[in-house]
């Protein structure tokens, strides 16, 4: 071969790359959507049962001013507790600091919500959702569960909940509209390429397991 043939070689394979790489983070996205599909529930009196309901986390404050996300969550969390959906609450974040501890300020935040604090339990491990679903089964146990967070987080969760088997549907908390809402969906286009790849081509697991953890629930008779 040529070095003038091998440079066009470099050449096209440098622009069909791009080309490949965004035509699969499409695929991903849809891929994605349809495996959750009707299972994601806004409506309280249609979402069924489940003993446990998984808040995943994120951070309470963004640029200085309550995070939305964080308060839809923690709000919808308590709904379905109050409303007798779910009978205890895993709450699972970010501990990858000494000052920085979502599931601490989520337990916080449902205790003040009137959630009893024996049915709140902490995954202090869950440093990303991928984290968080598969520490759900293997550490503390859960193949059925209701999956917390705002919709499209909600389908890259159930995706990878599928993975493992799990039963889940999910429960729709409220979030930022307009831009704001827009900038974080553009960039689950990608974070959703990342699961299907972590999860179907890398089998990546979470960073910790760990001894089994029982997740605290309140007697099927006080449902």
């Amino acid at each position: 071969m040529t070095v003038k043939r091998f440079l066009l070689l470099v050449s096209i394979l440098f622009l069909l790359a791009p080309l490949a790489a965004g035509a699969f983070a499409l695929w991903a996205d849809r891929h994605v959507e349809e495996s959750a599909a009707g299972r994601v529930y806004d409506d309280l009196d249609a979402l069924p049962h489940r003993e446990v309901a998984v808040v995943l986390g994120t951070s309470k404050y963004s640029r200085g001013r309550l995070n939305s996300f964080y308060v839809g969550r923690i709000r919808a969390a308590a709904d379905l507790y109050q409303a007798g959906k779910v009978d205890g609450i895993l709450v699972s974040g970010d501990n990858g600091a000494v000052d920085y501890n979502e599931p601490a300020e989520m337990r916080a935040d449902l205790i003040a919500l009137g959630v009893p604090a024996e049915h709140i339990t902490a995954d202090y491990a869950g440093f990303r959702t991928l984290d968080s679903i598969y520490r759900a089964g293997e550490v503390f146990g859960l193949d059925s569960y209701i999956v917390v967070s705002q919709p499209f987080h909600i389908e890259r969760a159930l995706y990878l909940a599928d993975q493992k088997g799990h039963d889940t549907v999910g429960y729709s908390a409220r979030g930022p509209q307009g831009y704001a809402a827009q900038r974080i969906r553009a960039r689950e286009v990608l974070a959703r390429a990342k699961a299907v790849l972590d999860v179907e081509i890398l089998r990546l697991g979470p960073k910790y397991l760990g001894e089994p953890v029982y997740v605290n629930r309140r007697a099927p008779a006080d449902s």
